[in-house]
């Protein structure tokens, strides 16, 4: 579902033609408008990763085509700005939910990441839905917003949410066990009408 940024040309076409959308560019942090300044784009998020000033995975569809990006920009000791878009096509199919679940379980486990802030434009309605229905994101407290305020100047446009680790592990603790708990109720009974 989700892989380091090592595109090959023909991933990075790809992630372009999406990006270039109208109705998904306003909503891409680092804009570009070519397939060249693209690829520059992709090699100077790789070697930010590498200092360490953020983190950057490719969403993934069923196929293991790319269908998005997911990153974590503006970290700051142990909090970060998530930010995702997925090519028109992928919208609404319920893979920028996966997405996020996948991503920020790898955050939260391996980094020393406490809280990620979920930065949404005013105008972004549906985006705004879709990090709601999310079970372990919640509203920025007023200590959010005042460091939020000093990392962009146009805060005010912005709705701003948050996921605490410990509120999304708790949560994945709970959920985990559940699925599992299903699959084997369920395998027994593939297996019966398999024979």
């Amino acid at each position: 579902m989700l892989k380091k940024r090592i595109l090959n040309h023909f991933e990075q076409q790809c992630l372009y033609e999406m990006m270039s959308h109208p109705e998904v560019l306003p909503f891409v942090r680092h804009k570009a408008y070519s397939l060249e300044e693209f690829t520059n784009v992709n090699r100077e998020t790789i070697e930010a990763e590498l200092r360490g000033e953020l983190i950057s995975r490719v969403i993934l569809d069923a196929y293991e085509q790319p269908a998005g990006t997911i990153n974590l920009f503006d970290i700051h000791g142990t909090s970060g700005f998530l930010a995702t878009w997925l090519g028109k096509e992928f919208q609404g199919k319920g893979l920028n939910q996966m997405a996020k679940s996948e991503f920020l379980y790898e955050v939260f486990t391996t980094t020393s990441i406490d809280t990620v802030y979920m930065c949404i434009r005013n105008e972004n309605i549906r985006s705004q839905r879709a990090a709601m229905k999310l079970p372990y994101v919640s509203q920025a407290t007023a200590t959010s917003w005042a460091h939020f305020e000093t990392v962009r100047k146009d805060y005010a446009q912005f709705q701003l949410l948050q996921v605490n680790r410990e509120d999304f592990l708790r949560y994945n603790e709970q959920v985990v066990p559940f699925i599992a708990a299903e699959a084997m109720e369920v395998a027994p009974m593939l297996v019966a009408t398999e024979g």
